[in-house]
């Protein structure tokens, strides 16, 4: 099955995720979420199949750092401006997405 992890180059997590998708013989393409990837066309399939709960990163220093009014934005337009607050890696696993690196993302990927 041909993978897409969608992420940040230097996210620890994205890269823990690349390496066991790889060592367990997946294709993987990665996709800069900053750099390369279309957020606009690709955010509204990320927030009808996972939802905005799961997949903006309330943790992040990011989320941290906004004003009131900006968290209570659209969620869409939210994380097209600041894409740092998606929660990572976006994994498109032939059109089912999966959020986050988790044991069950884990156990339906390796």
């Amino acid at each position: 099955m041909s993978l897409t992890l969608f992420g940040l180059k230097n996210c620890d997590t994205c890269k823990k995720a690349l390496k066991a998708l790889d060592t367990a013989g997946s294709a993987v393409q990665f996709v800069d979420i900053r750099a390369e990837a279309d957020l606009e066309t690709l955010l509204p399939g990320w927030l009808q199949a996972a939802g905005a709960d799961v997949l903006i990163n309330r943790r992040s220093t990011t989320w941290r750092n906004l004003s009131d009014a900006e968290r209570a934005r659209d969620p869409q337009a939210l994380l097209t401006d600041h894409p740092t607050l998606i929660k990572r890696p976006v994994i498109d696993a032939g059109g089912t997405i999966h959020v986050g690196w988790t044991k069950p993302v884990q156990g339906a990927l390796l």
